[in-house]
């Protein structure tokens, strides 16, 4: 009891594994106590969080690698969502605050959360965690979820996502009218969160690394995602509820550039993450 206590103190996560009745206190001191399935006490494995039902040790450290995996998706997740629902709320209000029609309408907004956006967002969900989640030491038991890094991450999307999309709309406006420039900002912005998906498949690696066709679950989503998107403009039915006119080539050529910056500025800075990273370990 002494000793996890002692840890506990120093800020470590202490697991203690145990089989008999006198290691039930220490067990219930531990932050995860850990009885063994086959020879442990029925006072042990009652007082323990986890049974190990094989005895087996190996199981922890794929309990520990799962469990990191689990976490580290689930800040994927956010990241991704607060990135994309940040920069939806950011467009709005820099627009109205220059006096521009909106630039988004609510039925448009509705249609990226529900669809556009949700599915990838899922799909983050099933990844299989990087290379070296288990050679990455311990994250400090008081760290947000959503901490520093990841707080610079979402305003650096944010921005980014903002400015592409009130291009789109600026030059929708010039060209030929509000109609343009609402289908422009809606179509860059919902494009543009799918390659931004794919670059939050790792918090570290760039997407290379990661194997673009690894996760089957992001294909089938960003794929439903772009036929959904090319449906709602060019299906003249669907044209006046989402208010959207078919884009030509001319557009594309345009928008294309507006939508892979925000995945690009994400690759760059995983890079500037790891340069920086990479230096800390040298001094």
């Amino acid at each position: 009891m002494r000793i996890v206590e002692a840890f506990k103190t120093a800020g470590h996560v202490v697991a203690m594994t145990g089989d008999g009745v006198n290691d039930a206190p220490a067990l219930k001191r531990a932050n995860i106590g850990v009885a063994m399935g086959i020879t442990g006490t029925d006072v042990s494995k009652q007082t323990a969080d986890m049974v190990l039902t094989d005895d087996n040790y190996v199981s922890i450290v794929s309990a520990v690698e799962q469990g990191r995996i689990i976490y580290s998706n689930i800040r994927k997740f956010v990241f991704y969502l607060l990135s994309c629902n940040v920069a939806e709320i950011a467009i709005i209000f820099i627009a109205t605050l220059m006096g521009w029609p909106p630039p988004l309408t609510a039925i448009q907004l509705l249609w990226m959360n529900l669809l556009t956006d949700g599915a990838p967002a899922l799909a983050l969900g099933m990844e299989q965690g990087d290379p070296d989640i288990m050679e990455r030491p311990p994250r400090p038991p008081k760290e947000s979820i959503i901490n520093r890094s990841m707080l610079i991450r979402i305003g650096l999307m944010t921005v980014v996502l903002t400015l592409v999309t009130l291009m789109a709309f600026w030059l929708g406006m010039h060209w030929r009218g509000v109609t343009l420039a609402e289908t422009m900002a809606f179509v860059t912005l919902a494009l543009a969160e799918l390659p931004i998906a794919y670059t939050a498949r790792s918090e570290r690696y760039p997407l290379h690394r990661m194997g673009i066709l690894s996760n089957r679950w992001m294909q089938r989503a960003v794929g439903l995602s772009i036929v959904l998107m090319l449906l709602v403009i060019y299906v003249p039915f669907l044209n006046k509820p989402f208010n959207t006119v078919p884009l030509g080539l001319g557009h594309w050529a345009t928008l294309v550039p507006l939508i892979l910056l925000p995945a690009l500025t994400a690759e760059l800075t995983k890079w500037a993450i790891r340069r920086s990273e990479a230096a800390h370990k040298i001094e």
